[in-house]
């Protein structure tokens, strides 16, 4: 009774740049994309035989909510894509092409205005029941992982063939943190990915000494003003003098779980009358195995 939840920019921003650039359309539009991702999904249904599946979507990758509390929020990826036009530009015309064929399989595909795939995700990790793999290329949902609700993270920051199954255990060993503290843990550390800078001078391991110490951002705020015994004089400093930013970072760090999700039928789809609409995409933009393979997991 597995809920499978995909986010999809990272699989096919993954399968992007994993697959070569050789992979076309008879038209000549590029499918690399397409096919990873297809083949990607395929692969993780055939591993995980999920009875639930979602593929998550970004209503919008800056949430306005989040840029007015931290107008820098990934602000950086802003100028990185004006400065790498080319690629982008080459898998902008695959997602309106993946979509359809996503819909043509009957794979549910939600996105929500104003909110992050991400915030999506963890919100219907929060109201469906589990067992819960999440899969990502991203270490933001690792806050997520909830052993009790079996809800787990297939982390493919290695690839398929290696990707890590993500517990608290998992997240414990890497991070030498309490597992379920890992959103507190990157609230003080900060995330260069998204324009986040944690707090001024915290790394990662004073970030670490934090979490292992205390519970929840005011905690830690408390611990400071206390010279609490486990906190050097130096991280005592930098906590005090972050505190503007300690105030907004949990809102926007931590996911959001009362996205307002449309009602859908999550169940892993049934097989058509008619297979022919199928084929006929598959021909028209030469996607050939891919998908063949999921199909054949469908078990169609």
């Amino acid at each position: 009774m597995t809920l499978m939840l995909l986010d999809s920019a990272s699989l096919w921003y993954r399968a992007y740049y994993g697959m070569p650039d050789t992979l076309l359309a008879p038209d000549g539009t590029p499918v690399n994309a397409i096919r990873g991702y297809i083949d990607m999904t395929a692969r993780l249904i055939s591993i995980y035989k999920p009875d639930r599946i979602v593929a998550c979507l970004d209503g919008d990758w800056r949430p306005t909510w989040r840029v007015e509390l931290f107008p820098d929020y990934k602000a950086n990826r802003l100028e990185e894509e004006g400065e790498e036009e080319e690629e982008p530009e080459t898998l902008t015309p695959q997602i309106p092409i993946l979509l359809d064929l996503l819909d043509l399989f009957g794979i549910p595909v939600v996105g929500v205005d104003d909110f992050e795939a991400d915030d999506v995700i963890a919100t219907y990790a929060e109201v469906e029941k589990g067992p819960i793999r999440i899969v990502t290329g991203d270490r933001d949902l690792f806050q997520m992982v909830d052993d009790k609700r079996d809800i787990k993270v297939v982390y493919l920051a290695k690839g398929i063939s290696a990707h890590d199954l993500v517990d608290l255990k998992y997240v414990s060993d890497r991070y030498a943190i309490p597992g379920e503290r890992y959103a507190l843990f990157a609230i003080f550390r900060g995330d260069p990915s998204d324009g986040l800078p944690g707090v001024r001078g915290i790394g990662e391991k004073g970030a670490a000494l934090i979490a292992r110490n205390f519970a929840t951002v005011d905690e830690a705020i408390a611990g400071a003003h206390a010279a609490h015994q486990s906190l050097t004089p130096a991280l005592i400093k930098k906590i005090i003098a972050g505190i503007d930013y300690l105030k907004i970072a949990p809102t926007v760090v931590q996911v959001a779980r009362t996205v307002p999700l449309p009602r859908l039928d999550l169940s892993m789809p049934k097989a058509p009358a008619d297979l022919s609409p199928i084929y006929q995409f598959k021909e028209r933009y030469g996607l050939g195995a891919s998908v063949d393979r999921l199909i054949s997991v469908l078990g169609w």
